[in-house]
């Protein structure tokens, strides 16, 4: 029998890998958060 495993150049590969995404979540949380503080500390 053959070997029906996915060839290396056959996949594709995803348009980000999840470290990429996690960095880009975790910088909109902080720029999310840091524009609220700035909200904040400019009321007063």
């Amino acid at each position: 029998m053959s070997d029906k495993s996915p060839r290396q150049g056959m996949t594709q590969k995803s348009s980000k890998s999840i470290k990429e995404k996690r960095a880009d979540k975790r910088d909109k949380a902080t720029a999310a958060s840091d524009a609220a503080k700035a909200a904040t500390v400019k009321k007063k």
